[in-house]
């Protein structure tokens, strides 16, 4: 399956505290966005993708079940982290994982990082960001433009690592030959306009796409970190899972 990975510090951080990894072979695909204070961001997003990729070793078919073992099993790793460590202290990440099996997507998602389908040239967010803005939105108290320049636009109401409500949303989606999913941290999606995403997604290449889309996330300032993965389905993966 074509695929690619990029991450970049951006041009407003002192450092990187997202965390990507994927299996092309498996068709496990996960990003996580980190926060807290001096690197504990970083820890705890390393430690949600450690928990994916742990899943993954013994995983022979895709299912929720394994999803939310994982999740749950990340969420209890930055706990105990933080219990032992004061300077991880308060430290959370979000997650987003996505799990391709033959005509099928898992998806597990925590947090505001966000997993796209670019289907016939037509993008469609697939998640829901679990943020203070959002529910603003559904609230129909701000547009959605509003929401990209709020003040409170970085607020996230839903985290691994946090004693609240941190379980993830599960959602099942058809998979289909020429499909192209984008994972992303919300570096790349609260700077570049989903029109943009995907007039880069629609030419093709998964890591021409990934370098056009990391330059556009920095022209457009960098303001925080920018993670994502790009992969493109293809018939003879179909057998996969």
């Amino acid at each position: 399956m074509p695929s690619a990975m990029r991450t970049n510090i951006g041009l407003s951080r002192i450092q990187n505290e997202d965390s990507a990894w994927y299996d092309a072979d498996k068709g496990i695909f996960a990003v996580a966005d980190g926060m807290g204070g001096h690197l504990a961001g970083e820890v705890a997003s390393a430690m949600a993708i450690e928990a994916v990729r742990k899943m993954a070793e013994g995983a022979k078919r895709a299912s929720f079940p394994q999803l939310r073992d994982a999740f749950a099993a990340a969420n209890a790793d930055i706990l105990k982290h933080a219990e032992t460590h004061a300077e991880c202290s308060g430290m959370g990440t979000t997650l987003s994982v996505l799990w391709l099996s033959g005509d099928r997507a898992y998806l597990a998602h925590t947090g505001d990082s966000r997993i796209y389908r670019l289907r016939d040239g037509n993008l469609t967010q697939i998640t829901r960001d679990h943020s203070l803005v959002e529910e603003l939105v559904e609230a129909g108290i701000i547009t959605k433009e509003e929401a990209r320049s709020h003040p409170r636009r970085n607020i996230i109401t839903r985290a691994l690592g946090t004693e609240g409500d941190n379980q993830p949303d599960l959602i099942l989606e058809d998979n289909h030959p020429g499909d192209c999913w984008l994972l992303c941290s919300d570096g790349l999606s609260g700077m570049v306009r989903d029109e943009a995403i995907a007039a880069e997604m629609k030419k093709g290449d998964p890591e021409e796409a990934a370098d056009a889309l990391i330059r556009l996330a920095l022209a457009a300032g960098g303001l925080d970190n920018v993670t994502l993965i790009l992969c493109r389905e293809e018939a003879a993966a179909w057998k996969r899972g």
